[in-house]
């Protein structure tokens, strides 16, 4: 994706977006995917984020994952990326919607090992924004800051939030843990 950087305010539409695609996901698979969930900054009410609806789906491993390519391109979904160093997060798939726009103008679909410590991540980050709201709106102040900054620099945008995102990481697994 070559397109600047961009950050939006929250749109309530987006997880009636996700199910959508989510059930066209599980019709397209035909059951081979037991877990489609909705990840990323769309899946946090009220936090402002790209334009790209994120989805996560458990696979048990690679060879599973490799067979879920072809539905999944008749569906839409190509750019496929492999993540060569990693044993648990597989491929992470793109899509446009019929219609892009500034609400929603692409889909990333993660095939991720379930479970398994990148998934726990994952979800775990999500949910932490989701009931820290003063968390989600210090990661907004962020990801505009930088966007702004590394506008036409996606690597260096992502790049920037690591550190804050691994320290939510670890408070929500901290959180976890005494729970």
């Amino acid at each position: 994706m070559s397109a600047p950087v961009l950050i939006v305010d929250y749109d309530p539409s987006w997880p009636l977006i996700f199910e959508a695609e989510r059930r066209s996901i599980l019709a397209a698979v035909d059951g081979r995917i037991p877990t489609v969930i909705h990840i990323g900054s769309t899946a946090v009410p009220g936090l402002c984020a790209k334009p790209i609806v994120d989805i996560m789906a458990g696979v048990p491993g690679l060879r599973e994952a490799e067979a879920l390519l072809p539905p999944l391109a008749e569906l839409g979904y190509d750019d496929v990326t492999k993540i060569d160093d990693n044993d648990e997060w597989f491929y992470c798939l793109g899509k446009a919607p019929e219609k892009p726009s500034d609400t929603i103008r692409y889909f990333h679909l993660h095939l991720v090992r379930e479970p398994s410590d990148d998934w726990n991540r994952h979800v775990n980050f999500r949910d932490h924004l989701r009931i820290h709201p003063e968390t989600a709106a210090d990661y907004c102040t962020l990801k505009r800051r930088n966007a702004e900054r590394f506008r036409d620099q996606r690597e260096l945008y992502t790049e920037s939030k690591t550190r804050f995102i691994r320290e939510v990481e670890t408070k929500a697994l901290a959180e976890l843990q005494e729970a």
